[in-house]
Parts: structure tokens; sequence; C-alpha cells
């Protein structure tokens, strides 16, 4: 049959069956969740035959790394962000303890509204993170370096003005009830509050890096940044905007904190900025840029919080924990590089035909 000129030619529909199967399975192992997802599979599996005597699997101990998993991952997304971005922020373990003095300063010793007390502290947040990005684009010094600077900047000046203001270095808080059913309270099946805020960042977030054009923008910096200059992207406005976003995502998690327990301190969280990364990492994210999901994240996340919690329902040492997490980060990596390799080579051979 004869074709009109000008006419696109007619396309043949794919097949389901042998080609097209593995290049489906090769496209599931490139993914960086995949591995996450298998590893936070096994993880929990493990824990659920070794504690299924203890209530691993109770409401309760659900709730309990669900909950400690919560905290984690909402400061733990953003981070994905920055590394996926080629980048990394370690002063999150002193903006967690400055964010809780901030509220608890302005609303418990102050008496201030829970309102203002939020603004103080998310506008702190917000500076922490411009002069952040700031130091990083201006003086093209490393993120790692520049934010470990800040880390002990933060930290010292938090417990220099607690102590010059409130002449203590912890702060007792009492919220209203809203803002307790808002940030730090129990909810159904002993689900804190910051579990909803954890489900409401990864979703919105999830959007911004897999839909939208920002996530593109967001690879391309961590893939390579002077292509993406010369593509038009502003890596120097996006940079600052993801340390902007990472210092109030730490600002949240420490608001949380503080309403729930009613009290702060000055105390800098160094674990807080090791769980993140480790979270991170095992959800597949390249410490060199450029890949990573959201999912991904959430689990490492869960994957860290069952490890750390779920420990104490088993008959094991409660110190085995770090040796589990350490064991379990370098599988992760090795996991997660293995899934990679064989989907690039599932891919090749698919070529090869």
């Amino acid at each position: 049959m004869e074709r009109t000129p000008g006419t696109p030619r007619p396309t043949l529909p794919l097949s389901r069956s042998g080609t097209s199967q593995s290049y489906s399975i090769s496209a599931l192992f490139r993914r960086p969740e995949t591995g996450a997802f298998v590893g936070m599979v096994l993880v929990f599996l493990f824990f659920s035959y070794f504690g299924y005597d203890r209530n691993f699997l109770s409401s309760f101990g659900t709730s309990s790394w669900v909950n400690m998993a919560s905290t984690i991952g909402i400061i733990a997304i953003p981070v994905g962000f920055l590394m996926i971005a080629g980048e990394l922020d370690i002063s999150i373990g002193a903006m967690v303890p400055a964010a809780k003095m901030s509220m608890a300063i302005a609303c418990g010793y102050y008496g201030l509204p829970i309102g203002v007390g939020l603004l103080v502290t998310f506008g702190i947040a917000i500076a922490v993170g411009w002069i952040n990005g700031m130091l990083v684009t201006r003086t093209k010094v490393p993120s790692l370096i520049v934010t470990l600077a800040t880390l002990f900047a933060i930290s010292g000046l938090t417990l220099f003005l607690s102590l010059w203001l409130t002449d203590t270095t912890s702060q007792a808080l009492t919220s209203p009830a809203w803002a307790k059913f808002v940030f730090g309270d129990y909810h159904v099946w002993g689900f804190q509050s910051s579990v909803f805020w954890w489900i409401a960042i990864a979703i919105a977030l999830y959007y911004v890096l897999h839909l939208s054009p920002w996530g593109n923008w967001i690879f391309a910096l961590g893939g390579d940044k002077e292509s993406a200059r010369n593509a038009g992207i502003p890596i120097d406005r996006l940079k600052v905007s993801l340390f902007i976003l990472t210092a109030v995502a730490a600002a949240l998690s420490g608001v949380c904190e503080t309403v729930l327990s009613n009290s702060a301190t000055t105390t800098t969280n160094f674990a807080l900025i090791f769980n993140c990364i480790i979270a991170v990492v095992v959800g597949g994210v390249l410490l060199t840029g450029g890949f990573g999901t959201v999912a991904g994240v959430v689990f490492g996340t869960a994957t860290l919080a069952i490890v750390q919690q779920g420990i104490g329902y088993t008959p094991f040492d409660r110190n085995l924990s770090s040796l589990i997490i350490g064991v379990l980060l370098l599988i992760a990596v090795l996991m997660n590089d293995t899934f990679r390799d064989l989907a690039t080579s599932m891919s090749t051979a698919r070529k090869a035909k």
C-alpha cells in the first residue's frame, strides 16, 4: 500500500514478550528505590521473625519505629535533594537544637504566642539556609566544609544566646491544644504528628523531584553542573533554595520534638547527621549526585528506623544496633551497585540482539 507523502510511517505495537520483558526488568533494577525496597522488606521480615513474641508487630511496636522514621525522614528527604544535586548539609545537627531553643525561649521563656515563635524559628532557619547556600555558591568551597563550619558556629551561638538570655541550657514549653495536635501529639495507633508531616512532605517533594521541571534541574545539577549552567538553569539560586529547604525541614523536626516533649536543650545532635546520610545512601542516592528518588529515601529511612527500634524487640543485645546499621549501609550500597550493573548488562544485551 502506498504512503501519502508527508504522512508518518506506521509504527508496530511493542511486543510484550522477550525483549520488552527484559527491558522492563532492567528498567526496574535501574530504579534507585528497588534496592532500598528489597532491603527494607528483608530487614522487616528479619525483625518480625525474631521480635514476633516481643510485640514487634503490635501497634505499639509499629508506631515506635514509624515515629522515629518520621523525625529523621522529615530532614532526610531534603538532604537527599541536596545530595542528588551534588551537595551536602551537615549543619542540620545544630539547626535542630537551634530551632528547639528558639521556639522554647520565644514562647516558653518570653511568653510569646506560638504563632510568633514559629515565625521566629522558621525565620532563623531560612537565614541559616540562605547563608549556607550563599557561602557555597560564592566562595566555591565544598559544601561539606561550609556546613561543617556552620555546624559548629550555630551550635556555639545557640549555647551562648541560651545562657545569655535565660541563664540555662534547657527550657520548658507549654503549647496550646491546637499546636499540640498539629506538631506534637500522639494520634491513632500511637503515631506522632511528625508522621503526618513526613507523609505530607514526601508527597509534596515527590511531585517536585519527579513530576515538575524543578526535578529535572536538580538531577541536571548533580549530573553535570557546567552543562546545567549552559542550559540556562539558575544553578546558584537552585542551590540556595535547596539549602533553605533543608534548614526549614530541620527546624520543623525540631519544633515537633519540642512541642511533643514540652522542652528543649542546646545539645547538638551529631547522631542525626549520620542517620540522615545513612537513610539517604541506603535509599539509593549516590554520593556523587545525579541519581536518587524520594521513594528510595523513604524506604531507606524506614529501614534505618526498623533496625534501631526493632533490636529492642528481639533477644539480641541492643548494643548491636550500630553494628547492624554499619553492615546494612555497606550491603545497601553494594546491592544498589549490583542492581545498576545488572540492569546495565541486561540493557546492553538487549541492544546487541
